[in-house]
């Protein structure tokens, strides 16, 4: 069989594949076009920003300023949209309804977007895993499926936008399903559920356990509180890993976002009244039901029994559609590996991220990215300013500008937290330091606060 032969240059009229239309696929499509390449989004949803709305009832801790793509807003601005209030937060719904949908309607956009369309794999022209000779000139082949036919389409390059929300972590501690997990599912919701509107019926006046250590997990002990109000046969616990709070409850009034900081000491406070059952050091390996309800077990200790469990247990990437494509990620985080210093809660505790971009992100196969929260991996505390930076430069480096692609620019809003361990992982692995627009300050974490 003769090995396929591609010019490097004679499939760059074929359009970027965007897998995912939302806040940052959508920012990608943009930078896209004001560089003059051609865009092809593709969303299994039936509409722009799909997985936002299961969390539309969440309020955003960060204000609209913050949401906002640049590249976004120069186009939206043709069109005379009106821009929402930069100090206000959104909800998730507020979010699609009054910015991702107006996007997604701009001509430019519209007419290089597909819904319904599910990105099922994606590899080179011509080439599986294992075939070397000739691969780096091969345009790539995202296969879709639609109304339950498969097509192909050929792209010059790959954004991976899709994000994480449909595969949430497991509550087992062991990074599997804990014994007992799957055969009580129905009692188990992962996420962020609508406790004060559409589920209150499953958690008023029950007993509920939360599992989770990060912001979404205060949002939903934030909700039982407020509807135990009302509801005072609710009874709320609240488990996490740690032995510790140091971490936990974040910068407060540290904290350059406010409502952020604002969330953890609401907690804190809640805590200390008693009016939330903190339960430590607690690492689910089994779940059983008996006649008092759900009970999770960990080690040698079960916590009392409930009636519904909320897992806030954090999300991973399903790297599966990327099974052909040569990937060089971290066996810890499942991200890049040049990013995986900057974000490994193991070694990088505070949440505040130094900027990065195409370099960070890059892969063995050229012009493939992964951007948005999946590239996070498994690491938390993703902001969406640090996705439309990750775009913008990755939509340079495409465009052959990698100047302007390593000239990564963002300024972001501190956490009031610094744990970093100076670890060899850490110091030896971190990439040059990149320009902090607009700031004389270096970010958390650099190695200037670690000296």
């Amino acid at each position: 069989m003769s090995t396929p032969v591609f010019s490097p240059t004679n499939h760059t009229r074929l359009p970027v594949a965007i897998i995912g239309a939302g806040p940052v696929g959508l920012a990608a499509a943009a930078h896209l076009l004001e560089r003059g390449i051609e865009p092809l989004v593709l969303e299994q949803g039936n509409e722009v920003g799909h997985s936002i709305l299961k969390w539309g009832h969440v309020r955003l801790f960060s204000p609209w300023r913050y949401n906002i793509d640049q590249a976004s807003r120069r186009l939206l601005a043709e069109r005379e949209w009106q821009e929402p209030c930069p100090d206000e937060f959104p909800t998730g719904t507020q979010l699609v309804k009054q910015y991702l949908r107006p996007l997604a309607e701009h001509p430019d956009i519209a007419s290089r977007l597909l819904l319904k369309n599910r990105a099922i794999s994606i590899t080179r022209k011509g080439f599986d895993l294992l075939s070397s000779a000739g691969r780096h000139g091969a345009p790539y082949v995202v296969r879709i499926e639609r109304g339950g036919q498969e097509e192909e389409i050929l792209a010059q390059a790959v954004i991976d936008a899709s994000g994480t929300y449909l595969t949430p972590n497991v509550v087992g501690a062991d990074g599997v399903a804990a014994i007992g997990e799957k055969s009580n599912a129905g009692s188990i919701f992962y996420g962020i559920p609508d406790i004060l509107n559409k589920q209150r019926e499953h958690y008023a006046n029950r007993r509920v356990l939360v599992i989770g250590a990060g912001h979404s997990a205060f949002n939903v002990l934030q909700d039982l509180v407020k509807m135990a109000e009302s509801e005072p046969q609710t009874e709320i616990h609240w488990a996490i890993r740690g032995a510790s709070l140091d971490r936990i409850f974040g910068g407060g009034e540290n904290d350059q976002l406010k409502e952020r900081g604002k969330l953890g000491l609401v907690i804190k406070k809640l805590v200390a009244q008693g009016t939330i059952h903190l339960h430590l050091g607690v690492r689910v390996g089994r779940i059983t039901r008996g006649d008092q309800g759900l009970v999770a077990h960990s080690d040698n200790v079960s916590l009392p029994a409930v009636d519904q469990i909320v897992a806030v247990t954090g999300f991973r990437p399903d790297l599966s559609l990327c099974d052909e494509i040569r990937l060089a990620l971290d066996p810890a985080t499942q991200s890049p590996v040049a990013l995986a210093p900057l974000i490994d809660p193991n070694e990088h505790s505070c949440g505040t991220v130094r900027p990065h971009g195409a370099d960070e992100l890059k892969h063995p196969d050229e012009n493939f990215y992964i951007v948005g929260m999946k590239s996070y991996g498994r690491a938390p505390t993703f902001l969406m300013l640090t996705g439309y930076e990750q775009v913008r430069s990755v939509v340079a480096a495409i465009a052959g500008d990698w100047q302007a692609a390593k000239q990564v620019e963002l300024v972001l809003p501190e956490t009031g937290v610094c744990h970093t361990q100076f670890s060899p992982r850490l110091l030896q692995k971190q990439p040059p330091i990149n320009k902090l627009r607009d700031s004389g300050t270096s970010s958390c974490c650099a190695p200037e606060c670690c000296a």
